[in-house]
């Protein structure tokens, strides 16, 4: 599936003209002029630690992952179509939140582990090796977007895993 180009550049304003957009630009990390994937997953792991340090616990980032993602296809759906029927333009990083989300309920805890949680996942989601690049290609609308994330927050955290029974 190619990826079509904007008719128009998003900006603040419009974000707060379309809140679902608003949502799915990652509260105005899309907006970021270059690797806007970089920074919604910033965000992600931001919000993962604010909710991981006021006691959610990572059995409640989970669901709140779950919760994120089945939301998620339909936010990014919509903001798609804010766009222009876009398909998974690079400022559209719910995406990169959700995954975030699952992979720090996922992996040890520690300073340690969340960079090396966090560079994986952008390698993943940089250079999408199979399935990664198939579901970001053949597969269209909300659950396009949302599934090549989570497949490469899943191949994270399998890594990690590895790396913290060797380590």
């Amino acid at each position: 599936m190619e990826k079509a180009q904007l008719a128009f550049r998003p900006t603040w304003s419009w974000l707060m003209d379309n809140k679902i957009a608003f949502v799915g630009f990652g509260f105005g990390a899309g907006l970021a002029p270059k690797a806007a994937g970089t920074w919604g997953s910033l965000v992600g792991m931001l919000l993962a630690g604010l909710l991981l340090g006021c006691g959610l616990g990572k059995l409640g980032l989970f669901i709140l992952a779950v919760v994120g993602f089945a939301a998620g296809v339909w936010i990014c759906k919509q903001t798609e179509l804010a766009l222009g029927n876009v398909h998974d333009y690079g400022g559209i990083v719910w995406d990169e939140i959700v995954a975030m989300f699952l992979v720090y309920a996922l992996i040890p805890q520690g300073l340690f582990w969340w960079v090396i949680g966090f560079a994986l996942f952008r390698l993943f989601d940089i250079f999408k090796p199979q399935p990664i690049k198939w579901a970001d290609s053949k597969v269209s609308g909300g659950l396009g977007v949302m599934l090549d994330d989570v497949i490469a927050a899943a191949y994270t955290v399998l890594v990690v895993g590895v790396l913290a029974l060797i380590f």
